[in-house]
């Protein structure tokens, strides 16, 4: 069965000035009515280059208690890789509709590698306005080349280049959490599965969507991994749930949004929070996002650590295997 992709959706909704009826979102979601437009609170940037490591470590602990989300700045990935990486993304959504298909997500994969559209299960049967394209970057034993594009020809270059530089930047930030809970500095490294943690790039595109009053990109979710780091393109999208309001998030031009995740959540016992976000569209501009998601392996049971569980602090979730965390919450199905 042929799946119709939002970016075709798109050219033809902007003659009609009219979206279909599957992406028009019910009143308690729809952007136009429920984001916050007052003042809006700064999401924290923390400067990593900052001389001070006891200041860098209290703002990310900070931040991660209190909002689940933070934007680093001077975080060593080159501004010129990120360039050439959204280079070489937007240059992939932009080839024809049958070179993209053959990187596309089989029809039978349980998997959720490759090009594609719907992801997860909507209680109401309505849709977002995006495509996606999701590939392992790291370690080298997960890569699926299958799913890389092809064209342009320096799309593996350049994304296994940002692999490394990703990679570090995660152990950083992951180092500074640790020992924000008190423990050793590689405790979530380990707890996600070490050096076996794997590393999702998924590359969203959000097209001009004529109703971006109606419709949102990607509904509210809090995400599966352990941490996510995002880069966006210029066009702002990203909002941010907290204390009951929906804020939109400042852009800042080469800063890496990093992303508290489920299996942070539930390592630290519910010290760290997991981040409620969802994406708005723009009736004009294309939206696009590198988000990538540093996941435990599938069989790896994430459950919170057991320094930081006792009497006076039971544990506050269930483990699982990544796979079956995965498995039931993608499907709506209870985690306790």
């Amino acid at each position: 069965m042929e799946v119709e992709r939002v970016q075709d959706i798109s050219s033809s909704s902007l003659l009609t000035e009219a979206i279909p009826l599957e992406f028009i979102r019910s009143e308690k979601e729809q952007p136009a009515i429920t984001t916050f437009r007052g003042p809006t609170p700064a999401i924290p940037v923390v400067d990593l280059s900052d001389p001070d490591e006891e200041s860098v470590r209290r703002a990310v602990v900070k931040a991660s208690e209190e909002w689940g989300l933070f934007q680093v700045v001077n975080h060593g990935i080159p501004t010129e890789l990120i360039r050439r990486l959204q280079d070489v993304g937007r240059k992939f959504f932009e080839l024809p509709s049958s070179e993209k298909e053959s990187v596309a997500k089989p029809e039978d994969s349980k998997d959720i590698e490759g090009y594609g559209t719907k992801l997860q299960k909507d209680p109401e049967g309505k849709k977002a306005w995006v495509d996606h394209l999701f590939h392992r970057i790291w370690p080298p034993s997960c890569v699926n080349y299958r799913f890389w594009p092809k064209n342009p020809p320096e799309y593996r270059e350049v994304n296994e280049e940002y692999a490394v530089h990703v990679k570090k930047l995660s152990e950083t930030l992951l180092g500074i959490l640790s020992e924000g809970l008190g423990l050793k500095r590689d405790a979530l490294k380990e707890g996600l599965g070490g050096e076996m943690a794997e590393y999702m790039m998924k590359i969203n595109y959000y097209p001009p969507c004529p109703r971006p009053d109606l419709a949102l990109g990607v509904p509210a979710h809090t995400d599966l991994s352990g941490i996510t780091l995002l880069v966006p393109n210029e066009v702002p999208g990203l909002q941010v749930f907290k204390d009951d309001h929906w804020f939109d998030a400042e852009y800042i031009p080469s800063a890496v949004i990093v992303h508290i995740g489920d299996q942070i959540l539930r390592l630290s016992n519910g010290r760290y929070k997991n981040v409620l976000h969802r994406t708005t569209v723009d009736k004009e501009k294309t939206r696009m996002s590198w988000p990538v998601f540093l996941e435990p392996p599938r069989e790896k049971i994430v459950g919170p650590l057991p320094e930081l569980t006792g009497d006076d602090n039971p544990p506050k979730f269930k483990p699982f295997a990544f796979k079956d965390y995965s498995y039931r919450k993608l499907n709506k199905l209870p985690l306790d």
